[in-house]
């Protein structure tokens, strides 16, 4: 037996789903797939039993300059020779934030953690004590803010989220400014804050960021942000400096520290002091947690900062991307796809849409594509674009892509189920297994 199924056995007998994300389990990649992970670097990952893949995921989105990059590892491990923790606050905590509130500017004040889902949620609680009112406003078209109740209930896999929680979260649709309107006008008086994602797979139009903004001040609503994905991939500023938008409050993870785990919520100092020590104000217990400063991550934050800046690892995440995209757009319409077969997006962070004979986007046409990208080695559950994905990489990726879109094609024209190697697969978000 392969190592991948030795593990593979094992991580499903010690660890619920066998991974630690949902979004990292068997269920949503094809049969094919890797099973387990051993190393990776730059942009390449390898198996357990050896086996090298470009990978595309990139750790869920986390790595935007590439896997185990010298001066960002190091950077690390000199803070865990500084010991990692401490039972103060540290020296390199007090720069991470003051070097955050700089880079910032409608970040005042600054609160790390280890995972996305810890800052959204906090962010909801800051905007609910500060504003005393009880309904949270979130985008449905955005997949993921936090696997905390106020979200999770919010969705189809509720189990275990007392109703009464589920009812106080409310949903509008991305660019449908009259959606907002109506929701602020149904609940005048009781929304404590409106949350979404700068940009997903669509990108804002009509100045609709914007108007929200202008709503949101005219009702009195906490205006947050959430730029797990498009912090320091959009802009090392974000999407809100690249959308020319200020939130009340802004969330960033991921690509942050390049993969190193950290998380932070910022804003505005009237919002974000309530968690503070100000004499006289009752009391918000904000964020706490033993490892949220951890030294390691925040060296790694600092020197991702620095390499941003000295390599424009923006401008070429950009630039890779807009030559991966323009490729797939050929190859496409080469096969006469271009109406199965598309990307939506911005270029930085784009998404491929797969469509059935009906041009109804399909999970088993996803997978046969997905398969055999896998089958040429390119790991491309999604497309997360990275500052060592160069030029060179792109050829070898669309060389691959053409391949699996005339395989796609081919199983458009006959039966998929023929095409699949195994399971098709399955969205995180789904009721039962």
């Amino acid at each position: 037996m392969e190592l991948n199924e030795i593990y593979r056995n094992k991580a499903h007998l010690f660890i619920p789903a066998g991974a630690h994300t949902y979004s990292r389990t068997d269920e949503v990649f094809p049969e094919n797939a890797p099973r387990i992970m051993e190393k990776s670097k730059g942009v390449c990952t390898w198996d357990v039993d050896g086996k090298k893949y470009i990978d595309y995921a990139m750790a869920c989105r986390s790595v935007t300059v590439g896997y185990n990059f010298d001066r960002i590892s190091n950077a690390a491990i000199e803070q865990i020779h500084n010991g990692n923790t401490a039972s103060k606050a540290s020296k390199i905590e007090v720069e991470a934030a003051e070097l955050l509130c700089d880079l910032i500017p409608w970040a005042d004040m600054v609160k790390f953690a280890k995972n996305g889902s810890t800052v959204t949620s906090a962010a909801t609680k800051l905007a609910r004590a500060y504003t005393g009112k009880k309904y949270i406003a979130r985008c449905k078209d955005h997949s993921f803010f936090s696997y905390d109740d106020w979200f999770i209930g919010d969705t189809v896999m509720n189990s275990g989220i007392p109703q009464e929680i589920q009812k106080l979260t409310l949903q509008f649709s991305f660019n449908n400014i009259e959606s907002v309107k109506m929701l602020f006008e149904q609940h005048k008086g009781e929304i404590a804050a409106l949350i979404m994602e700068p940009c997903d797979s669509e990108e804002p139009t009509n100045g609709f960021l914007q108007e929200v903004r202008k709503l949101c001040t005219e009702y009195g609503v906490v205006y947050i942000l959430d730029e797990m994905i498009t912090g320091f991939r959009w802009d090392i500023q974000g999407a809100c400096k690249y959308y020319d938008v200020e939130p009340d409050l802004v969330t960033y993870g991921k690509g942050m520290a390049n993969g190193f785990s950290v998380a932070a919520l910022a804003g505005k100092r009237e919002i974000m002091d309530m968690g503070g020590l100000t004499s006289g104000k009752e009391r918000v217990f904000l964020i706490s947690t033993t490892h949220g400063a951890e030294m390691s991550s925040l060296g790694a934050f600092v020197e991702t900062v620095q390499v941003y800046k000295d390599l424009n690892v923006t401008d070429q995440i950009w630039q890779m991307g807009r030559k991966l995209v323009n490729g797939l757009k050929d190859i496409s319409r080469e096969y006469s796809l271009q109406d199965y077969f598309y990307i939506q997006g911005a270029d930085c962070s784009p998404n491929f849409v797969v469509c059935d004979q009906n041009k109804k986007p399909s999970n088993e046409y996803r997978t046969v594509f997905c398969q055999e990208m896998i089958r040429k080695g390119i790991l491309m559950p999604y497309i997360a674009i990275a500052y060592e994905h160069t030029e060179k990489v792109i050829d070898e990726t669309l060389e691959a892509a053409r391949h699996a879109i005339k395989t796609y094609s081919d199983s458009l024209n006959g039966n998929v189920n023929q095409f699949l190697m195994g399971n098709v697969i399955k969205p995180v978000f789904r009721r039962f297994n």
